[in-house]
């Protein structure tokens, strides 16, 4: 499922129009991503939780020349699905 088939789903369900779910769905994103950048976190109890975590700097190899590189150490995204989600996917 993509971003479009989602509004489609959401909005043939909620009654609301295309339009507005697409509003609401980016202004959700939105703020999760603005969220995360500040280095908080999300929690939707029963769905899951939306944070960064440290990844530590590495050594790494360039495929193409096989030069050995270092990877600096980055904050990634990270998302832990709740029980509810779990139970419902099982």
């Amino acid at each position: 499922m993509n971003k479009t088939d989602l509004i489609n789903n959401i909005s043939s369900k909620s009654g609301l129009t295309k339009k507005d779910v697409e509003s609401v769905l980016n202004g959700f994103l939105g703020e999760i991503t603005d969220a995360l950048a500040k280095g908080d976190k999300v929690q939707l109890i029963g769905f899951g939780t939306f944070e960064t975590r440290k990844r530590s700097s590495r050594t790494g190899r360039n495929p193409q020349t096989g030069k050995t590189i270092e990877i600096p150490a980055s904050n990634v995204p990270a998302f832990k699905a709740g029980n509810k989600l779990k139970e419902a996917v099982k």
